[in-house]
């Protein structure tokens, strides 16, 4: 395996910033504002990161629901600011930035769209590894001459690399398939942190020895290994990693920047970066933390949950999986829903743990405990085991196709072409809906994505109702008079003891 050399031959590793996309997603339940990005933009721009991922994962849904915003404009605004990195963004694949398949209608001019308002690469996942499903998404990107960047996602099924499922030989043949595919890049993507060291410098190693796209790695601190996956990910030669800045990085978010750049400087892989230029960019975010303190996790002091490198499941799925055994009130159950993960993921065909299959694994399996094994199914299982999200990795388990399915409303056989195959087109019917509140197909788009929210949000938009209190800014004078509020009730207390 390479080792960092002292004034060896020079092969800067590339990074991309997600602080504005993935950094706020995983720490802040993906709350950070467009106006709270602005200030820092330029200078961002002036680091020579080799993307910004600015857009996608939960920030669609995020922003027009609970923020008040439009999803699109901020790719727009921010383009005013960053003129000289690309623009990532994390894609569904035929889900898009929503939680079901769409139409390939509705994904094709969502390509398109977003390609118009400014978005420079995407990158492409499936959360079966069912690269059928990035069919109609590719073509689109591929002609609007965009960056194509092919995912996998990484799992397990024992604590290391390996068993008869996700095991190398299944990694090396599914980058085979993106590159096949006409990647401009390959992403490995680990939403859980439960990547290895020693087995990603295999992974990488063996990728490099099979395809010839750039390799980029992609994982979250959440278990503890990231930065030493990165360490060994970058000895073995892999071309691109993710980074946030270090106010919103490690928990569950990426590994921070500057200690990368701090390790590498003066070796071969030597990043470029400049602290100085880095560390004011860390300072700032610090300054606006404090209006979205209240969706840090606070419950415990460590800031790794060292249980994922047991149970494995992803840290969005966990705060899932705690908030609905609170309201069933049997959150005393957690450790049995946990075993059940398991249980049940294999009994429907192994996925691998990430949206949307992470939520419809664990909300079964949190009915399965309650309720006892498939006494309750939801919808979205009944579409998976039909195969209306693609083929999964392993079979679905005959008993539990048969009970899931029974009198299921689309028939009782799984199909088992291109999941997308089986939707109608759904455009028409939403323009015939909105008519009289979209303006154009960006408005359409978000009312076809999510037609509940998405249409409320066209209200607020175009004034027809007032937007709630919940969903306006909050500002630092507000957290200056909670404290105030705080520290004066306390001081009250104090006197009474």
């Amino acid at each position: 395996m390479k080792q960092f050399l002292q004034g060896g031959e020079k092969n800067p590793l590339k990074i991309q910033d997600n602080t504005f996309r993935d950094g706020h997603q995983s720490t802040l339940a993906t709350r950070m504002r467009t106006e709270d990005m602005l200030p820092i933009a330029e200078n961002m721009d002036e680091i020579g990161f080799w993307a910004m991922e600015v857009w996608g994962g939960a920030t669609f849904d995020t922003m027009h629901r609970f923020l008040g915003e439009d999803p699109f404009e901020r790719i727009r605004t921010l383009k005013q600011y960053i003129k000289k990195t690309p623009f990532s963004m994390l894609l569904r694949g035929q889900n898009l930035v929503g939680y079901r398949n769409y139409a390939d209608d509705v994904a094709r001019l969502f390509v398109d769209k977003t390609c118009e308002a400014g978005m420079d690469i995407f990158r492409v996942f499936d959360a079966l590894n069912d690269f059928r499903n990035f069919q109609t998404v590719v073509e689109r990107i591929k002609a609007n001459g965009k960056h194509f960047q092919g995912t996998i996602c990484y799992s397990l099924t024992e604590r290391h690399m390996g068993g008869d499922v996700f095991n190398l030989d299944y990694y090396v043949k599914k980058a085979k398939e993106i590159q096949d595919m006409g990647a401009d890049s390959l992403c490995l993507k680990d939403m859980a942190g439960i990547m290895a060291p020693f087995d990603i410098a295999r992974i990488i190693t063996a990728f490099k020895k099979e395809i010839t796209i750039p390799i980029h790695l992609h994982t979250h601190y959440t278990s503890g290994m990231a930065s030493m996956v990165y360490l060994e990910a970058i000895k073995a030669g892999v071309d691109i990693v993710d980074t946030c800045l270090a106010p919103f990085a490690l928990r569950t978010s990426q590994p921070a920047v500057e200690p990368i750049v701090a390790a590498l400087y003066q070796t071969d892989r030597d990043t470029g970066f400049r602290l100085r230029s880095l560390l004011p960019l860390g300072d700032y975010l610090e300054t606006v933390a404090p209006k979205y303190r209240d969706y840090l996790a606070k419950h415990k002091m460590s800031v790794i949950d060292t249980g994922v490198l047991l149970h494995q499941v992803p840290g969005g799925m966990i705060s899932n999986l705690v908030s609905q055994l609170k309201e069933a009130k049997a959150l005393h159950r957690l450790d049995e829903v946990y075993r059940e993960v398991a249980v049940t993921r294999r009994e429907l065909g192994t996925p691998p743990l990430v949206t949307p299959t992470s939520q419809i694994v664990g909300v079964q399996a949190v009915l399965n405990v309650l309720f006892g094994k498939y006494k309750m199914v939801t919808n979205e299982v009944k579409d998976l085991v039909f195969g209306l999200y693609g083929k999964t990795p392993t079979p679905v388990d005959p008993e539990v196709q048969k009970t899931v399915l029974k009198g299921y409303k689309r028939g009782e056989t799984p199909v088992t072409g291109r999941a997308a195959d089986y939707l109608k087109p759904e455009l028409d019917s939403v323009r015939e809906k909105v008519k009289d509140l979209s303006k154009d197909d960006f408005d359409l788009l978000i009312a076809a994505i999510y037609p509940t929210t998405g249409e409320q949000f066209l209200k607020w938009k175009y004034g027809l109702e007032e937007r709630p209190s919940s969903v306006k800014p909050k500002t630092l004078e507000d957290i200056r008079k909670e404290d105030e509020a705080m520290a004066a009730a306390l001081e009250e207390v104090c006197k009474l003891i």
